[in-house]
């Protein structure tokens, strides 16, 4: 394979970022690791986290990426400024997205994210670093992951669970909310159904951008999309072709770490 672009996840989530690149760059070639055999990220300690993020970002580099994308948002948090790894470069979606939050000219922000990412204040950090006197409201959603992860959407679980973490941001009328993990673009409808005409930030849009701003993007006459996993779920091949559809996956490859 021609250079490609490395991205990774904790899990199936990150497919939600892997598609939108794909739409965006259709004669690149990706390499996607979802790390579900250690998911979820968003309840373990920046430390493991780490550890586990650079024995996969290793893992890509070893496959000849040209750039790589941290798509999981908790495990942004603990490269938060980081450029680079070994010499390739390293993107990760808190900057960017809060920068596209601003964007949109409101006082007030909502982030939506893991226990982990929320714990860490990064977006709240960043977000006042570019402007101070925006508001943010930080809110932990930590069922939305397994809900994703089950393929539970669009239904009256899914509903409840939404209420019950998003009365503040529909009671206080916040009009931009930050999608503060690569999981819940799959529930942005019925997220948009509870609150109404919101504005949704989304991964995948923001690191479009950056990824055009290093200006490396080549052609490649074919290109090759693959999808590695560090453990086997009867579900994933399923909810990944759903997710990622009309693009095509070739078999999903088992990786060791």
């Amino acid at each position: 394979m021609k250079k490609a672009i490395g991205i990774f996840d904790s899990g199936l989530g990150g497919l939600t970022v892997l598609k939108v690149l794909a739409q965006n760059f259709p004669h690149e070639s990706f390499v996607y690791l979802g790390d579900i055999a250690r998911l979820p990220y968003g309840n373990k300690s920046p430390e493991t986290i780490r550890k586990y993020g650079d024995q996969i970002l290793r893992f890509l580099k070893d496959q000849g990426v040209k750039a790589m994308v941290i798509a999981c948002n908790s495990a942004s948090t603990v490269y938060l400024g980081e450029k680079s790894f070994e010499g390739i470069p390293l993107l990760n979606v808190i900057e960017p997205g809060a920068r596209a939050a601003l964007e949109n000219g409101t006082d007030k922000i909502a982030v939506l994210g893991t226990s982990a990412t929320i714990r860490s204040h990064a977006y709240e950090k960043t977000i006042k670093a570019l402007s101070p006197k925006t508001s943010v409201v930080e809110i932990a959603c930590p069922l939305f992951v397994p809900l994703v992860e089950e393929g539970v959407v669009h239904n009256e679980i899914t509903d409840l669970v939404i209420k019950r973490y998003l009365e503040t941001v529909k009671s206080e009328k916040i009009e931009t909310v930050i999608l503060g993990c690569t999981h819940y673009p799959v529930l942005a409808d019925d997220i948009r159904k509870y609150l109404g005409n919101v504005n949704l930030v989304e991964s995948g849009e923001v690191l479009t951008t950056e990824l055009r701003a290093l200006n490396f993007v080549t052609y490649q006459s074919t290109r090759q999309i693959r999808i590695c996993i560090t453990d086997v779920t009867d579900h994933f091949e399923r909810l990944a072709k759903e997710l990622m559809y009309p693009e095509t996956l070739g078999p999903l490859e088992k990786v060791i770490l």
